[in-house]
């Protein structure tokens, strides 16, 4: 019986969830028109999809990245697709000064800025752990403490253009899951650190918005040659992950899965523990001893 009514609530909250999405705030690509934008991890994968996907909505985009040859190429095509500006700006995000020194490039060379998307992420192997405690640390700094120093930094810019700020995260922020322990610890950090900041940010009546989007697996090349042969979860589309990120941010969206039926996911974590974590493990190919 207990089930039966575990199963019954979540359906409720389900189809409540998906009545949501489907009659929730509208996306008018004119709200993005002249948009003053900086998206990081924007060379390749998402971010360079949403780059395009800005462009094409006659946005001003600043984007940034390690490889600025690469950068300079995006920026290139960004412009012929239609973005009133296309700039970029070469970083890492490992080095501590380098989060603030983007922001700041960005709100001299756009006169502020609308929007900003924290989409980088440092390489890690899909792997089990190997007790590497010095890569989590530079994994938590680019990955998350590079995250709060450009929120520190662009708050007050934020809060002149009643903006907001767009944090792309992970369905393993919320679902520990095998292979990816640095990872996971970088997007449970980002889960917890921005959902207070969005009660923070509200309970002081600010102008700025805070998005939280969680995404499951998703087909850019990074992630696909680090899952080869190991699993065969589903990936999906990088552009419509970007477009969906895109137009979360600009609705004022709380928080948004892509796909949407990962919020299921979330919902039976911790009521059917056993289930989650032996369909968890079956999602995997894994010899111990091979």
């Amino acid at each position: 019986m207990k089930v039966f009514t575990k199963l019954l609530i979540v359906g409720v909250i389900g189809a409540a969830f998906v009545a949501f999405q489907w009659s929730g705030p509208t996306f008018d690509p004119v709200s993005l028109k002249g948009a003053r934008v900086l998206v990081t991890g924007a060379s390749t994968g998402i971010g360079e999809q949403m780059a395009y996907h800005l462009a094409g909505f006659g946005a001003q985009v600043v984007i940034t990245a390690r490889r600025e040859k690469v950068l300079q190429q995006v920026a290139e095509k960004c412009q012929v697709l239609g973005a009133q500006k296309a700039l970029y700006i070469a970083a890492d995000m490992a080095n501590p000064s380098d989060p603030e020194r983007v922001v700041k490039f960005a709100v001299d060379k756009l006169g502020g800025l609308d929007y900003l998307v924290l989409n980088h992420i440092g390489p890690s192997p899909f792997a089990m752990w190997d007790r590497d405690v010095e890569h989590t640390r530079w994994l938590m700094q680019v990955n998350f403490l590079s995250y709060l120093q450009m929120a520190k930094t662009v708050l007050p810019t934020l809060e002149q253009s009643q903006g907001s700020i767009v944090v792309v995260t992970s369905l393993l922020g919320k679902i520990s899951s095998p292979f990816v322990a640095p990872y996971t610890s970088t997007k449970f950090a980002l889960n917890g650190f921005f959902g207070t900041l969005q009660h923070e940010l509200s309970m002081q009546r600010s102008n700025v918005s805070i998005t939280i989007c969680i995404l499951g697996l998703i087909d850019t090349d990074s992630a696909m040659e680090k899952v080869r042969g190991i699993t065969n979860i589903q990936a999906w589309p990088a552009s419509e992950a970007a477009l969906h990120i895109i137009t979360s941010g600009a609705t004022h969206q709380t928080e948004s899965y892509y796909p949407w039926f990962w919020y299921y996911c979330c919902l039976i974590r911790d009521w059917f523990p056993y289930f989650r974590d032996m369909s968890l493990r079956n999602l995997y190919k894994y010899e111990p001893f091979a």
